[in-house]
């Protein structure tokens, strides 16, 4: 990890970067507002347009958590002022998505529909388009709550080894299994 704390954040245009005394990062952009408070032995500057991070010794603790901070940095960066999006696919027959702001209601072969109030910071959309399978787009500049909501929502169905039925994340390979062997 330490290599990835080496390197220098760019910071894109319309993003500030504030630091505390406290070592509290404050990340501004036009996406939103995101705050992370860094451990006090990893130093925090902000250069022409770059953020530097530097450890005081080699010790693995201090090179473990400079690579931590900096990549969590850019990725406060990257979200604010570009952000981040996830697509979830419900694979099933029946299995349906519909949202009303954000609230989502999803129905998975369970005997009742599941609902889920996504958090403010993220913006949901659902897609459903005959002969394919339905869409769950999630959209926030936070993505540490993107991959939290959207693990959640996999977890109300897991994909299934067999068939495949379950919700999964566009692109994501499932591993399937052959079924029972046929008598004799």
């Amino acid at each position: 990890m330490s290599r990835i704390g080496r390197s220098p954040i760019a910071l894109a245009k319309g993003v500030t970067v504030n630091v505390a005394k406290d070592n509290t990062i404050t990340v501004k952009g036009p996406k939103g507002e995101l705050i992370q408070t860094v451990d006090s032995d990893i130093t925090v500057e902000v250069k022409d347009e770059h953020i530097y991070l530097t450890r005081p010794t080699d010790q693995i603790r201090h090179r473990a958590l400079h690579g931590l901070y900096r990549a969590l940095l850019h990725n406060m960066v990257v979200g604010v002022s570009e952000g981040y999006t996830k697509q979830l696919e419900l694979v099933g027959v029946g299995y349906k998505a519909a949202n009303q702001g954000n609230v989502l209601d999803l129905s998975l072969g369970y005997s009742h529909n599941i609902i889920i109030d996504v958090p403010s910071e993220l913006k949901v959309t659902t897609l459903t388009e005959k002969g394919k399978n339905p869409l769950i787009t999630l959209e926030s500049y936070d993505k540490q709550l993107l991959g939290q909501v959207a693990a959640k929502i996999r977890s109300l169905r897991k994909p299934e080894p067999y068939k495949g039925k379950g919700v999964k994340y566009v692109g994501e390979f499932i591993r399937r299994k052959a079924g029972k062997a046929a008598g004799k």
